[in-house]
């Protein structure tokens, strides 16, 4: 039977109550649900989107534009030294990040250490040692990690050391006196040094003479190339080789070592002397260089002697082989410590300061790496701008004497001033156009006196910013 029209009228108005219940119903319990999921996709897409964005930023980290244009060097084989890399995890999943070196009975070891009041305590604990070299006739090990400084991490830093050092001194067996550690990375964070000795039986089978590439990649940090350097002279009854590696790119600063520097010769050298020869060349070599005049709390400096040579010991330091061998790890050191300088975050200018005419040797030094850690100095060289005043700031700020009225500056071979004066053959053109150049020159004469002192640095860019914006995410 069909409805009546007052029976349509009645639904309709049960509909339209159902309806309404349902509107309400729909903004009071369904919207903020549904908006509160799209709210958390949202966020999570965004946190994706800026996660993938940070990831792609640390990502894109290319090889400096100042990195040696034949890559990594052929570096000779060094009898008695041989190499293991693996990935532990120390802070990243699947990144190598610790290397084993193991180093021949009768090794002497050598080596220069940050001066931090903070440094780490692998560095405190490779001081110990060598200051009681004792054991030469037994073997050495040095153990590296990357991705943990181990630094201001205080006993439990100690403990650290001990349990790593002595998990290699048993691996092995060598004394735990022998075996030496170095950590880099960040600052504060305790050790997992567990994941490290997990990793010492797969290190010691992977040992080899052949890995000395392998080891300078796992030791880096923000570097964008691995370091390596070699040299040759002749001994008396045969060659004598060195070979080395480093690691270094940001907080770098003099005060020894500014990174961390392992070098390898099969040179036969009491302890006492290769010690003095490492002493005497720092000072031109790694405290020279300055990325960002700040100083590691772990940079070391090891050098090791295997004495597998078949040349004569060298004993008498006024030799010529002696001098010959100074020599030539002394060139080891300075490349390495420019390519350092070369690789420093975000640099995109190799830049040597010269200063003359200073009154002593310090003066020289405060004077050049016044220039040389100026803010003001390396950003204006990152801009290609000839801003020569800002020298003479950082050299009026230096505590270097100096005559203002007798100084000069030259970029290059063009002079900019003079005789406390603008030059009179100043060309801002021509200065311009030098500072375009990837490798610069800037050279000071104070005109008080005649000692000099020339350093290494680079330019500061905002890349530099971006590295350390990010270190520890």
């Amino acid at each position: 039977m069909a409805k009546t029209k007052d029976e349509w009228k009645a639904e309709a108005k049960k509909l339209k109550a159902r309806v309404k219940a349902l509107r309400i119903r729909l903004e009071t319990e369904v919207a903020p649900v549904v908006e509160g999921a799209l709210a958390a996709a949202a966020d999570a897409v965004g946190d994706a989107v800026q996660a993938a964005a940070t990831a792609a930023r640390k990502k894109a980290n290319p090889v400096s534009p100042l990195a040696p244009k034949g890559g990594f060097p052929a570096l000779p084989r060094i009898a008695g030294v041989e190499f293991a890399a693996v990935a532990a995890g120390v802070r990243y999943p699947g990144r190598t990040d610790v290397t084993l070196v193991r180093l021949a009975p009768g090794t002497t070891i050598a080596g220069a250490f940050t001066t931090s009041a903070t440094r780490a305590a692998c560095v405190l604990d490779c001081e110990a040692k060598l200051k009681k070299p004792d054991g030469t006739s037994a073997g050495a090990a040095i153990i590296v990690n990357s991705g943990n400084a181990n630094a201001f991490t205080g006993k439990l830093g100690t403990e650290a050391v001990s349990a790593v050092t002595g998990g290699v001194a048993r691996a092995l067996g060598v004394p735990a006196t022998r075996v030496f550690s170095s950590s880099t990375g960040v600052i504060g964070e305790p050790l997992p040094h567990e994941r490290i000795t997990a990793k010492l039986d797969e290190l010691k089978a992977a040992l080899s003479a052949d890995g000395i590439e392998m080891a300078a990649r796992a030791i880096m940090t923000t570097d964008t190339f691995p370091k390596g350097s070699a040299a040759e002279i002749d001994g008396e009854g045969g060659p004598i080789r060195i070979a080395g590696i480093a690691k270094g790119s940001g907080m770098i600063a003099p005060d020894m070592a500014t990174m961390l520097v392992y070098i390898f010769t099969d040179a036969t050298i009491p302890q006492a002397a290769l010690q003095k020869i490492v002493a005497r060349q720092v000072g031109d070599t790694f405290n020279a260089i300055t990325v960002d005049s700040d100083t590691s709390t772990s940079d070391a400096l090891i050098v090791a002697a295997t004495g597998q040579s078949e040349a004569e010991p060298i004993t008498d330091l006024r030799s010529r082989v002696a001098k010959e061998f100074e020599a030539a790890l002394g060139r080891v050191m300075l490349d390495l410590a420019q390519q350092v300088v070369r690789d420093g975050e975000g640099a995109t200018k190799f830049v040597e300061i010269r200063v003359t005419g200073a009154a002593d040797a310090a003066d020289a030094h405060r004077a050049a790496m016044a220039v040389a850690n100026s803010p003001l100095v390396k950003t204006a060289i990152a801009g290609e701008d000839a801003n020569w005043g800002r020298v003479v700031m950082a050299v009026g700020k230096s505590g270097a004497r100096a005559d203002r009225d007798a100084m000069s500056i030259r970029f290059g071979d063009l002079t900019l001033a003079e005789n406390g004066w603008r030059s009179p053959s100043y060309s801002e053109e021509a200065a311009s156009a030098y500072m375009k150049n990837e490798e610069l020159v800037i050279s000071v004469d104070l005109g008080v006196g005649k000692a000099a002192r020339t350093v290494w640095t680079c330019d500061l860019t905002h890349r530099y910013i971006d590295i350390n914006a990010d270190y520890r995410s």
